[in-house]
């Protein structure tokens, strides 16, 4: 395609990226940090409760951090072809979920002190606790440079299609879809209207979804056209 249009993430993306990271990075090293903590002044028969407590605890934060980083990685996403840097970005939160939890796991079943009944317990609890953060952490269907920029050129040309060949596109400052018509009843009167190509919604707003209503009325205009 001789006018491919290439994402790349914004300045304002970037930016907002780096920030969900800084936060993840932070709510990681805490669970890691409740982690050790744990290890060293919960471990035992007399603490079974407050154990618990620091394992949801540090289950929400290493969860945050999982949430955060995928955000980031959406506005600001990976190459495919450093397959490497790819996996790991992608893949880092169910890492440091696996990092916050398998020493405590790995402390709790080996230790000796521990009475069957608590070790049961906070063992159960801790594995299902990683379980869970480390589902939260994989990315499933990670996204790429490659793929948007695949996925742009594709909804470019459809918008083209359907809008008389006119890639100018409008979104709201709070919206999660772009529309074909300013006077769209989505962002009609609203503030915070911005317009551009599909390609700049991507990347400003990090919108991919063109609105159904604005679709169906431009389909119908393009019918009535022909």
């Amino acid at each position: 395609m001789s006018d491919e249009k290439v994402f790349v993430a914004s300045p304002e993306a970037k930016s907002k990226a780096k920030t969900f990271r800084i936060i993840a990075f932070i709510a990681w090293l805490l669970a890691i940090g409740g982690q050790i903590y744990a290890i060293f002044n919960l471990i035992g028969n007399d603490t079974l409760t407050w154990l618990i407590v620091a394992i949801v605890v540090i289950l929400i934060l290493a969860i945050t951090g999982n949430l955060l980083w995928k955000k980031a990685n959406r506005l600001d996403p990976a190459s495919e072809k450093n397959k490497t840097k790819f996996f790991i970005q992608n893949q880092l939160g169910a890492i440091m979920s696996v990092l916050a939890f398998l020493p405590l796991v790995i402390v709790i079943l080996t230790n000796k002190d521990l009475d069957g009944k608590t070790k049961g317990i906070a063992g159960t609890i801790a594995v299902v606790a990683m379980l869970i953060a480390g589902v939260t952490g994989v990315d499933f269907n990670p996204p790429s440079i490659e793929q948007y920029t695949e996925e742009i050129n594709q909804q470019t040309e459809t918008l083209k299609e359907i809008n008389l060949d006119n890639d100018n596109v409008y979104w709201a400052r709070a919206g999660n879809r772009y529309h074909v018509y300013e006077d769209c009843q989505y962002i009609a009167n609203r503030a915070g209207v911005s317009n551009g190509s599909v390609k700049d919604s991507w990347e400003k707003k990090g919108i991919s979804t063109l609105c159904k209503v604005c679709e169906k009325k431009a389909r119908k205009a393009n019918t009535l056209t022909e």
